[in-house]
């Protein structure tokens, strides 16, 4: 099963649903089964079309740095297993010798040099975690996106979003503007370093594929078709985005991660309770969000096979 299930009632809402990160939770997590396929394939997504995968302003090296030298020790300390940093020398002479124990590499680098890396310090970052890195600079108007990471999106690429602010980002999403707008600038003005914050955004597919790009829509549009009431629960996917924003206490920029989890519904609904819920949520979706998810085309055969209440036989599907 995912990790988290965020339907929390019986109806939709359209909420920020934002909450501090606790103290036993982690900025970055590690989905260890996962992990080096999807690493594998961020590294082949970025060699087949790195402009599409990783962008960044000019002028955003400093944001890119404080990153990397945010992130680093917060991954060695919260998982020991997984990574290993060590620091040679003080001041601006220091020496960083990064190990990564799930990969069996390691990379020896000067915080703050160009040279020193093999690629920009938030493109080599975004190599070694799962999370998509995207950077918004928190000191101007409007919160632009200025840097992203962008191996896994759902529907949206850096082309179309960089150097634009964050609500205009947002434009697609129908009524965000006029629900959450103001209450998410404020939220990501009010932000404070070291007190991040976390939420779960939900969507459903038809695959299970994680870089769903608008230019990949053509290599599985096709999967929408044949989707009964006998085998939605295994053909439809539970996508979800496990997402933080965290303040960096240099440069202002503000750190916005996304780890994509996903799996057919029948695996996250074996609890009657859970099927019942999902169905509920589903009824009171509005049209144009369902179509907006793209959940429009299926949404029929999924609620008949959530109604139904036992999942078909594998033969039957």
């Amino acid at each position: 099963m995912l990790p988290y299930f965020p339907f929390e009632q019986d109806s939709y809402a359209m909420t920020l649903g934002v909450r501090a990160l606790r103290p036993d939770e982690f900025l970055i997590e590690v989905d260890a089964p996962h992990y080096r396929d999807e690493l594998a394939l961020k590294e082949a997504l970025l060699a087949a079309n790195p402009r599409a995968r990783f962008q960044a302003a000019p002028g955003t090296e400093p944001h890119q740095w404080e990153t990397l030298t945010e992130l680093l020790p917060l991954l060695a300390r919260q998982w020991p297993h997984c990574f290993a940093l060590d620091v040679e020398g003080t001041g601006g002479g220091e020496r960083w010798h990064w190990r990564n124990l799930l990969l069996g590499t390691g990379t020896r680098f000067t915080p703050g040099r160009e040279d020193s890396l093999p690629l920009a310090p938030l493109d080599w970052l975004g190599r070694q975690v799962q999370e998509d890195l995207l950077l918004m600079d928190g000191t101007r108007e409007g919160l632009p996106l200025v840097a992203g990471s962008l191996c896994f999106p759902s529907g949206w690429c850096l082309d179309e979003k960089l150097g634009r602010p964050v609500l205009d980002i947002h434009t697609p999403v129908p009524g965000f503007g006029a629900k959450l707008g103001a209450s998410t600038v404020r939220l990501m003005r009010g932000l404070k370093p070291g007190r991040p914050v976390t939420r779960v955004n939900w969507a459903f597919s038809v695959t299970d594929r994680l870089d769903l790009e608008p230019a990949s829509f053509p290599e599985w549009r096709h999967l929408f078709e044949g989707i009964t009431a006998r085998n939605a629960g295994e053909r439809c996917f539970l996508r979800l985005e496990r997402q933080t924003l965290s303040l960096l206490p240099r440069t202002g920029a503000i750190l916005f991660t996304i780890h994509t989890y996903r799996a057919p519904v029948a695996s996250e609904v074996q609890e009657p309770a859970r099927r019942r819920r999902l169905a509920a949520v589903l009824r009171t979706v509005p049209a144009d969000t369902l179509t907006y998810k793209r959940i429009t085309p299926y949404l029929e055969p999924l609620l008949a096979w959530l109604d139904a209440g036992t999942l078909p036989r594998a033969a039957n599907s």
